[in-house]
This record gives structure tokens, C-alpha cells and sequence, in this order.
């Protein structure tokens, strides 16, 4: 084979051959995932789906777990393109965030699905399809850098002490509407876009709010508690 697979893993370009064969293989895969299902779909018959033999397909990803890393990498890119023409012409916070945020429901619309199969998965906190998982940092600081984005492009004065923590908090804010949205049955998620348009207001009254003499104490303990979590996090167990 013409291609490294510790490209896949280190960072380093694979060959357009070997791009070609994994964007087959991902694609198979979710196709499989939508019509039997996470658990149901085993590599043989993802690798039969992309016509690549069953050897290729480990080639490239380990396990499903890893095609799911891989499928959080490919959103996270067409969540990004589907947010940036509001971005670019919106400033309010609020209607930035219901923006960015309905354009992931938009985006994840095809595989709402067997969605809940794999999130509850990711709700493992071992499993490597956790969003906080050592896997998921490259998905994980993706979506954080869109919520920057967010915060930049707006007209909303961030209070110093938040502006280094606010884009992870704001995308903390988010996975709370993704565990919603995965239990969301209503038609094209109506429950989950009236959540993110009923909060998003009070997000940013509460930015708002951190900028007051009576909430500083508060906010600046919020802060240290969240270095502290990070630092623990980062330590080994």
C-alpha cells in the first residue's frame, strides 16, 4: 500500500488514493449506521459496503469507534461551513448562537437516526466516543475554536476575567442541547431549536451580568474552579 496509517494518527497527508479509499470506508459506514443501526454494523460489512477488503478497513480504522472519531471530525468541518454565513454577516451574540447552533441540528439532521446509539456510547466516560475522551481532542478543539469565533465576530464585551474560558464554556452550553437534541422525537427537532433560541438569550445576559461589581467574586470563582478541574483532568489517576 502507498500510504503511512500512522498518518492517520500523526497528522502526516496521506496519498489521494488512500484519501479516496477512507472517505469510501466512512461513508459506507454511516450509510450502514442509518439503516441497521451502531450496534448492528460490524467492520466486515463496512468494509463489503465500500468494496475494499476487510484488511483495508482495519488498515485505516481500528475499530467503529475510530469511524465515529472520524465522523465527528467530518461534522465538525460541515458545521463550520454551515455557520460561517451567518457569521459573517451577524453580530448580535444571541442570534450568533442560535445561528451556529441550529446549523449543527441542520447539519446532524441525516443521522438523528441511530444518533442515540452512539451518544450513549460517548456518555461512557472510558469510551474513546466520549467528547472529552484523549480521541476526541482533535473534534473537541475544533468546535471550541467555532465557539471563539463566535464570541469574536460579536458586538457583546466580554468581561476579561471570561474571555479565555468562555468559548469551552460556551461549547459546554452546547453539549447540553446535544444531549437534549439526542432525545429530541419531535419533527425536525422543534424542541431542541426552541431550547437553543429560549437560551441563547439568557447566555448572554448572564456574560452581561459578569461584568457587574456584585457578580465579580462570583465569576472569578467560577474561573478557578474551572482552571482546577482542567488541571486535575489533565493528571494522571
Amino acid at each position: 500500500m502507498d500510504d503511512n496509517p500512522d498518518a492517520l494518527t500523526t497528522g502526516n497527508v496521506i496519498g489521494p488514493k488512500g484519501a479516496r479509499t477512507r472517505t469510501a470506508i466512512i461513508d459506507a459506514a454511516l450509510q450502514l449506521f442509518r439503516e441497521r443501526g451502531y450496534e448492528a454494523t460490524t467492520m466486515r460489512a463496512v468494509a463489503a459496503e465500500a468494496d475494499v477488503s476487510l484488511g483495508n478497513a482495519y488498515y485505516y480504522f481500528k475499530s467503529k469507534e475510530h469511524l465515529i472519531q472520524a465522523f465527528y471530525d467530518r461534522t465538525q468541518l460541515e458545521h463550520a461551513e454551515a455557520a460561517a454565513p451567518l457569521l459573517e454577516r451577524e453580530a448580535d451574540l444571541a442570534a450568533r448562537i442560535v445561528g451556529v447552533a441550529e446549523a449543527w441540528v441542520d447539519v446532524m439532521e441525516p443521522y438523528r437516526a441511530f444518533a442515540g446509539t452512539f451518544f450513549k456510547n460517548a456518555a461512557d466516560p472510558t469510551s474513546p466516543l466520549s467528547p472529552f475522551s484523549w480521541e476526541s481532542t482533535g473534534a473537541r478543539r475544533t468546535a471550541i475554536a467555532l465557539w471563539q469565533n463566535v464570541i469574536d465576530g460579536s458586538d457583546v464585551k466580554v468581561p476579561k476575567v471570561l474571555r479565555a474560558e468562555l468559548p469551552e464554556l460556551l461549547w459546554l452550553y452546547f453539549m447540553g442541547t446535544v444531549l437534549y437534541w439526542v432525545h429530541d422525537r419531535t419533527e425536525n427537532a422543534n424542541r431542541t431549536r426552541a431550547l437553543i433560541r429560549g437560551t441563547a438569550p439568557l447566555v448572554v445576559r448572564a456574560i452581561g451580568l459578569a461584568r457587574l461589581p456584585v457578580f465579580r467574586s462570583t465569576v472569578n470563582e467560577l474561573v478557578r474552579l474551572i482552571a482546577e478541574l482542567k488541571t486535575s483532568a489533565s493528571q494522571p489517576a
